[in-house]
C-alpha cells in the first residue's frame, strides 16, 4: 500500500502523542516531519512554555524529524506567513495532508481547514469527536506518561502544575474541566510511551505565574482565539528540564550564627557563590559559611577601625 505523505502538527502534549500513535499504528501516512511553533524570544513551545532543548530531546527519542516554526512577535500576520511558508515547503515534497490532535473545537478546525485550503492542503483529525474521558484513559492505559506543564488558573491551581496525568487526576477533575483540557484548561508534556524509542528523564523545576488574560474576541478571520468559559487572570507554568540538562543546585546550609537556612553556591560547577562578591573576612576563619546578612555584619565588625 502506498502511504500518503503528511506532516504532523506537534505540541509535545498528550493529544498530539495519542494522535501520532494512532497514525503510526494505521500505517496510512508517511509522516515527513513533526511541526512545532516556538516563541522565538523565549525559545519555548507556544502556550505550553516547554524549553526548546527539552522539545529537541523529546523528538529525538521519538525518532522523527522536526520543523520549528519560530514566531518572534504577537502578530497573526507573522504567524500566518511563517506557517504558510512551511506548508508550501512540504507540499513541494509531496505532502498534501496535515495531521492535528484536535478533538471537538469546531471553530478551530474550520480556521485550520480554511488556512490549509488556501495552499491546497487538507487536515486530518484522528481524535475528532471521540469521548475525551475515554481518550484520557486510553492514553494512560497505553503506558504514556505526561507531566502537566501549564494550567489556566481559572480552572486549576498551582498544586496541579508539574504533576503527572494519571487516573486519579482524571477522576478528580472539576466538572467543568475537560479530561483532555481541550478548552485550554491545562497543557502537558509527554516523556514516555509507545511512540518513544527511549524514555526521557525530566526534572520538575520552578513554578511561575504569568498574567496572560485570554485575548478578546476578534473579527479577524486570519486569527483564532480560544475563549474559556471562565474569566482567566493568567497561567501557572512548571519549568520542565531534562535530567541531563539540569544544573547542580546550590547547597542548602544553616547559618552557624543565627540559624537561618540559606543557599550556598560553592562547589556548583561553572558558577560562583554569592559570597564571592563579599570582601574576604579577616582571621579567624570560620569552619562553615555565614548567611548573607551575618557574613556582612561579621565583615563589618572585623574591619571596623579600632
Amino acid at each position: 500500500m502506498t502511504r500518503e505523505k503528511a506532516i504532523f502538527c506537534w505540541s509535545g502534549g498528550k493529544d498530539s502523542a495519542l494522535a501520532l500513535h494512532k497514525v503510526l499504528q494505521s500505517g496510512q501516512y508517511d509522516v515527513l516531519t513533526l511541526v512545532t511553533t516556538l516563541n522565538g524570544n523565549f525559545r519555548r513551545i507556544s502556550m505550553h512554555g516547554v524549553r526548546e532543548e527539552l522539545l529537541d530531546r523529546q523528538v529525538t527519542a521519538i525518532g522523527l524529524p522536526l520543523h520549528k516554526v519560530v514566531v518572534l512577535g504577537t502578530s497573526n500576520e507573522e504567524y500566518k506567513a511563517n506557517m504558510e511558508a512551511m506548508l508550501l515547503k512540504y507540499k513541494a515534497l509531496g505532502a498534501e495532508k496535515v495531521i492535528f490532535g484536535d478533538i471537538f473545537l469546531e471553530d478551530l478546525r474550520a480556521w485550520r481547514d480554511k488556512n490549509l485550503a488556501a495552499v491546497g492542503m487538507t487536515g486530518v483529525y484522528p481524535l475528532w469527536k471521540m469521548d475525551t474521558r475515554k481518550l484520557a484513559n486510553e492514553f494512560i492505559g497505553l503506558g504514556f506518561k505526561s507531566a502537566i506543564c501549564c494550567v489556566n488558573e481559572a480552572y486549576l491551581g498551582k498544586e496541579i502544575v508539574g504533576r503527572d496525568i494519571d487516573r486519579e487526576f482524571v477522576d478528580h477533575l472539576p466538572p467543568d474541566v475537560d479530561p483532555c483540557g481541550e478548552n485550554g484548561e491545562f497543557h502537558s508534556f509527554v516523556y514516555e510511551g509507545p511512540i518513544f524509542k527511549e524514555s526521557l528523564r525530566i526534572v520538575r523545576g520552578e513554578k511561575v505565574f504569568r498574567p496572560m488574560p485570554a485575548p478578546a474576541a476578534t473579527k479577524d478571520s486570519n486569527s483564532y482565539n480560544c475563549e474559556p468559559a471562565r474569566k482567566s487572570l493568567g497561567f501557572w507554568f512548571c519549568d520542565l528540564v531534562a535530567e541531563e540538562d539540569r544544573k547542580p543546585s546550590p547547597r542548602e546550609k544553616v547559618c552557624p550564627k543565627c540559624g537561618v537556612t540559606f543557599l550556598c553556591g560553592a562547589n556548583v560547577a561553572g558558577e560562583k557563590c554569592w559570597c564571592s562578591t563579599v570582601p574576604l573576612m579577616p582571621p579567624p576563619i570560620e569552619k562553615d559559611c555565614f548567611c548573607p546578612q551575618c557574613l556582612k555584619d561579621e565583615v563589618a565588625k572585623r574591619t571596623a577601625p579600632r
